[in-house]
Formats: structure tokens, sequence, C-alpha cells
């Protein structure tokens, strides 16, 4: 059984000719056998995709072959199976959602801090605070040990979010972090130009910080967007699964509660399962 190679990977660079592009990289994809998902826009690309290193090397060749994209490095981890079910490239307005005009990382990103940076601050104990930026459920599988989250479950409502942080942290050193530090490039600035004088952020993300330093200072595992679910400090899959009626990530704990029913409910959305089953029944 050949290895599976998952890679991940961005670049904010203007991109022209979209719709020849999207043709070009879709059909190159599918000879090949690649499979997962390649989003374009004006702003840059975005890339999940898995295969083996015969079907991922003519891809990454074509697409460094873009004026700008010739220094792309992805962050690789292995699988014994292929995690996404098929291959698409899609044309989007942006390549992370965010909705705030004038924010624009290719002319300018908030500092970035290596993943070795990080963990050296961390050693020391620098007093820095560390803003998960992620939403919700992920954070849930994980983070960084004293992480603050930004208590959102969609990355469009972080400028909301970033209002209600204490007025003090502006004027303090603070290191964001994502899985992969695609949404911190729109994030930084963001809090930049609301204030926040000392922004970092974590460079690769979660997924690079495991690569280099492993699972230090971190608890639990890094909700990934593909069949995995979860993997490890160690980039290995994990046992988590989502749950089939609210797509809710669960690890191995949720999956032993007596509300967690395969293909039915879990724990966070029995009553409403529960709640649906009796109104079907009513009706009938």
């Amino acid at each position: 059984m050949p290895v599976i190679i998952n890679i991940s990977t961005y670049k904010f660079t203007p991109l022209g000719d979209l719709p020849a592009l999207k043709t070009r990289l879709l059909e190159l994809s599918l000879r090949v056998g690649l499979k997962g998902t390649i989003l374009l826009s004006e702003e840059g690309i975005n890339i999940f995709v898995a295969g083996t290193r015969e079907q991922l090397d003519p891809v990454l060749n074509e697409i460094r072959a873009i004026p700008g994209l010739a220094d792309l490095h992805p962050k690789e981890s292995e699988s014994d199976r292929q995690p996404y079910r098929r291959m698409l490239v899609k044309i989007k307005r942006e390549i992370i959602a965010f909705g705030i005009e004038g924010i624009n990382p290719a002319c300018h990103t908030s500092a970035k801090l290596s993943a070795k940076t990080l963990k050296q601050w961390l050693d020391e104990g620098r007093p820095v605070t560390l803003l998960d930026t992620r939403n919700n459920y992920e954070i849930r599988m994980g983070t960084f040990r004293g992480a603050v989250p930004a208590g959102i479950d969609h990355f469009r409502d972080f400028p909301a979010a970033v209002g209600q942080l204490p007025a003090e942290w502006k004027e303090q050193p603070i290191v964001m972090f994502c899985t992969g530090g695609i949404r911190c490039e729109k994030a930084g600035p963001f809090m930049e130009q609301a204030g926040f004088k000392n922004v970092h952020q974590l460079d690769g993300g979660i997924l690079k910080y495991f690569e280099e330093c492993g699972g230090a200072h971190y608890d639990g595992e890094c909700f990934v967007f593909d069949r995995r679910v979860g993997v490890d400090p160690a980039l290995r899959e994990t046992n988590s699964v989502l749950c089939f009626a609210c797509q809710m990530p669960l690890q191995e704990a949720e999956q032993r509660h007596p509300h967690y029913v395969p293909d039915v409910s879990c724990p966070h959305c029995y009553e409403r399962q529960q709640g649906k089953l009796k109104s079907a029944k009513t009706l009938a």
C-alpha cells in the first residue's frame, strides 16, 4: 500500500486568468489521480490535497511555475488512506473568507514567529498572550496550554470578537495561531488596524509547530478539514470522528458517551435529534 502524503500550503499573491488556471490544474490533478481541494482567487491560492509523491510532484511543479508561486513550501504529513473523496478546484472571492475590505496579506502581514522561537518563548516563560483564532469546535480538540480562544463559530466572526478583547491587550505581546497559518495572515493585520501594537502570528500554524516541536506546551490534538478529523503532535491520524448529524468532532471519550449513536446523534446534538424524532412521530 503506497504512503499517502497530505500537503497543505497557501500563498497570497495576485493571480490572473483564473478560469484557465482552474481548468489546467483540475485536468492535471485528475490525470495523475490527486485528490483534495485547490482554492483560487485574485488574492492567491490555498491548497490541501493528498496523494503519492508521484501524484503530487507534477501538480506542485505546475503550480510553482505560476508567477509568484515559485517559493511554495507545503506542510506534509503521512496517512495510510486517502483522506479526500474527490478532486476540486474552485474559484473564490477569497482563499480564506474574512469579508473585511482593505486587508491584503500579499502587501502586509503581522510579524511572523517561527515554531522554534515560540517554543523557546514558552520554555522561558515569557509574558505573552496566546490567541487561538480558530473556531470553537476546533479548539475543543486541543490547543496550546493557557491559550485564549477567540470565541467564534466562523472566521467571519473574528472582527467582532476582537472588539471584545481587553483594552490592555493593545499594549501587550500577542501571539496568534491557527491550524496552518492562513487565517492569521488576515487576523493579524486586522488586529493592528484595531490598535494592537505587538502582534505576532505563528508561522505555519499548529501543523508546522507539530512538525518542528512536537507536542511541547500543547494539550490534545489538532482538528483538520478532511476525513482524518484530527492529528496528534506526531502528525498521525487520531481516532476522532465527526458526528453524522451535527458534524461536531468527537474524541474517544465522547464516543463512549451513551448519547453517541453512530449515524444518529452525539452528546452535542442528542436533545435536538430526539426532538426531531418526536415531531416526526407526532406528524405520522
